[in-house]
């Protein structure tokens, strides 16, 4: 018997590429609501009642709204920022750690990971576990996004001539204040004991993204070498089919790295440069920001609760 999945809120970026990936699966069906019901409280809840799995792509207080008008019996996946770090959610990270596999596949909710975050805990919470770097460290994180990140504003801002927030920029540095919504997310999942200080910006470019994470290794306890740092996220991302450790020897060949190259797949993939007679090194991750950043990911995490192999609609 196919599974009933609501995706409340699938017009929106995240809603239409997760749709897309579940279009034409037999061992899925969705629930829909025409444009007139979307946003009538009585139609929603029914559709969240008769789902199974509700996918989540609204607004934070829209989300928390959605959670209170299921019943008991409806799964939850958030695509929002809205219980990513709140008690009783199992963070939709399934290569986090060995255990997180089992604790989403029995779930009733699931925070999806954030596209931002997804990089930079895949980068250091191994690292942190490890005691490479301590959890009371000074973290930087600096980030390039698409500008499909900021959802249909910033896609006319950077689309839509007619629009009066058109840019001619092709690129921009944002968070300014150094609040922006993901830190408090990095921090707890990363395992680090402060708030990073996080400096994201966006390009002029629809999809994709780095996320980098830079270490002064001298400066480490140990004085760890690059190898070291690689051996830890080669050992934890081991047969995993969607994360993927670039070997040393592919990164050293590299001189640019794209924010597009993992494009339109749910892979993410890490990488470690460095400078040794420095000391210094430069850890990145590449994904897609709609794929397991975003979209990809909640259909992963729908497999893994659904039972299924977690590839099925992702490759």
């Amino acid at each position: 018997m196919a599974a009933k999945i609501f995706i409340d809120g699938e017009v929106g970026t995240t809603g239409l590429e997760i749709r897309a990936r579940l279009a034409g699966r037999a061992d899925i069906a969705l629930v829909r609501l025409d444009d007139a019901a979307r946003k009538d409280p009585r139609a929603r809840a029914a559709a969240l009642g008769e789902a199974d799995i509700a996918i989540l792509c609204l607004p934070d207080e829209a989300a928390k709204e959605a959670v209170a008008l299921a019943g008991p019996n409806t799964r939850f996946i958030d695509a929002s920022t809205a219980h990513r770090t709140a008690p009783g959610w199992v963070y939709g990270f399934a290569e986090m750690d060995a255990a997180q596999r089992a604790a989403i596949a029995s779930a009733r909710l699931v925070s999806n990971p954030g596209c931002y975050p997804t990089g930079m805990v895949a980068l250091m919470r191994p690292l942190v576990r490890a005691g490479v770097v301590p959890a009371g460290w000074p973290l930087t994180v600096n980030a390039v996004s698409g500008y499909s990140g900021g959802g249909k504003a910033l896609i006319a801002a950077f689309e839509d001539e007619s629009s009066p927030a058109y840019t001619h920029e092709h690129f921009r540095a944002y968070g300014l204040n150094l609040a922006h919504k993901h830190v408090d997310e990095m921090r707890v999942h990363a395992g680090f004991a402060h708030p990073p200080l996080f400096a994201p910006s966006v390009g002029r470019f629809y999809r994709g993204m780095l996320v980098e994470v830079p270490l002064q290794l001298w400066a480490l306890p140990g004085k760890p070498k690059a190898a070291a740092i690689h051996a830890v996220l080669a050992e934890a991302y081991r047969g995993q089919r969607f994360v993927h450790v670039a070997g040393l020897e592919e990164s050293t060949r590299l001189t640019g790295l794209n924010p597009e190259g993992q494009n339109d797949t749910n892979s993410l993939k890490l990488f470690v440069f460095a400078n040794e007679e420095r000391g210094q090194a430069r850890l990145i991750a590449q994904l897609d920001n709609l794929g397991k950043g975003a979209s990809g990911a909640a259909v992963q995490n729908l497999n893994i609760m659904l039972g299924l192999d977690e590839a099925t609609g992702l490759t």
